[in-house]
């Protein structure tokens, strides 16, 4: 289920993919797991974007992967990850995670609290390179960064104190109010993908709500205007 206009298309919350599992309900921008759909197989290097619920306690057990950018991102509660190179923390909101797979790990990632929820986005994109050596980073952004404005969180080169990712992307985080705003420039031969987290804000002129994504193509860039308390990441792909 596609809208085009212009050449922003948009990705309705109401399309995803949907996968109930009692302990885990998750929402799938592309096709995931048992969902399948050839039109929504990822755009550009990005290749999944997943709205994960985790019920308290419960989480995704050992598994391994390769040749794989993994980003975390956090909503709600905390997240809980173990891996095959040693490293162990729980992530809360504000915290961004890559996970380079690279020629291969493993890991978990758990609900860190016995009582509450917690509510992340599970992203990955495909890396430029295949067979890297496996790497791990996190770090911490606060909201006055991201407050009216798109803050560089991940980026190929590690700009701007963003965690390092082995493909030719950046994804900005940006937290709006109501008629805050935040314009991105996009180079010749660049694309970008508008994922809303919570809340409504207008993408060029197109109003979208949490779960909404946008592909954008062809643009000059993307302006991001608040309709009321939002949470927003911008992908600027090649």
């Amino acid at each position: 289920m596609r809208y085009v206009l212009a050449m922003l298309t948009l990705r309705p919350a109401k399309a995803r993919g949907h996968a109930h599992h009692g302990w885990l309900e998750s929402y799938h921008s592309f096709s995931f797991a048992d969902y399948y759909d050839a039109a929504h197989m990822g755009f550009r290097s990005l290749r999944v974007i997943n709205e994960d619920r985790v019920q308290a306690g419960k989480g995704f057990g050992t598994h391994s992967h390769r040749d794989m950018e993994i980003i975390s991102y956090v909503l709600e509660g905390g997240l809980e990850h173990r891996d095959s190179m040693k490293n162990g923390s729980v992530i809360r909101p504000g915290d961004v995670q890559v996970m380079s797979a690279g020629t291969g790990v493993s890991h978990s990632e758990f609900n860190g609290s016995q009582t509450e929820l917690v509510h992340f986005l599970q992203i990955w994109l495909v890396p430029t390179e295949r067979g890297i050596t496996p790497s791990y980073e996190e770090k911490r952004f606060s909201n006055s960064e991201k407050q009216g404005r798109l803050r560089l969180v991940a980026s190929p080169d590690g700009q701007e104190g963003s965690v390092t990712i082995h493909t030719d992307a950046r994804l900005y985080a940006g937290l709006f109010g109501l008629g805050e705003q935040a314009r991105h420039e996009l180079a010749p031969g660049r694309h970008a993908w508008v994922q809303v987290a919570r809340g409504q804000v207008k993408v060029n002129g197109e109003t979208l709500t949490a779960g909404d994504g946008a592909a954008l193509s062809d643009e000059a860039h993307v302006l991001l205007v608040g309709v009321d308390s939002s949470e927003v990441l911008l992908f600027d792909l090649a």
